[in-house]
């Protein structure tokens, strides 16, 4: 059992508001600063203790979290894409994509969330300096800013079930 597996953190009143490492959540459990919601199946063994490995902990102290765009970056953008080229609907590792700008910058095209997909190499060359429309080549998804429930639940994917009964979306 690895200390970097991952912990789902709630805020006082049950929002998630972070996704930590087992280490991390272990700490402010010892601290006093946050209780286990969850446990998950694997134990952490010393020669005195056993301890449960947090799936989920919850913050006893409620934390006013201010509500933040979303920075937009090519790994969140990789994560919304699920790694897949937007053109060719084929999946890819991450560094045989590139971003490609739904309208080119070169006609005013912004990098935003809503302008920025996944994309591999030829189609990228394919698209070049035209839109979707333009190239003939619609997108898989049309691209949109993701929130923070969505996110974490991209990050996990499947892993923890126990996850879906606090994550919003």
């Amino acid at each position: 059992m690895s200390l970097q597996r991952l912990t789902l953190v709630l805020n006082a009143s049950y929002e998630p508001i972070n996704i930590v490492a087992v280490r991390r959540a272990i700490t402010l459990v010892m601290k006093g600063a946050a209780l286990v919601e969850v446990p998950s199946r694997y134990m952490i063994r010393t020669s005195r203790i056993s301890i449960p490995v947090p799936s989920v902990v919850r913050l006893l102290v409620y934390r006013r979290m201010p509500r933040q765009n979303r920075a937009v970056s090519r790994k969140s953008i990789m994560l919304r894409d699920r790694q897949t080229c937007q053109y060719c609907r084929q999946p890819f590792m991450p560094k045989s994509l590139t971003l490609d700008h739904v309208i080119p910058r070169s006609r005013g095209g912004a990098s935003t969330w809503e302008n920025l997909v996944a994309c591999c190499h030829p189609c990228n060359n394919r698209k070049a300096d035209r839109t979707p429309a333009e190239a003939g080549m619609p997108l898989l998804r049309k691209p949109a800013q993701i929130g923070i429930h969505a996110r974490h639940r991209l990050m996990i994917g499947a892993e923890d079930v126990a996850w879906n009964r606090y994550l919003f979306c």
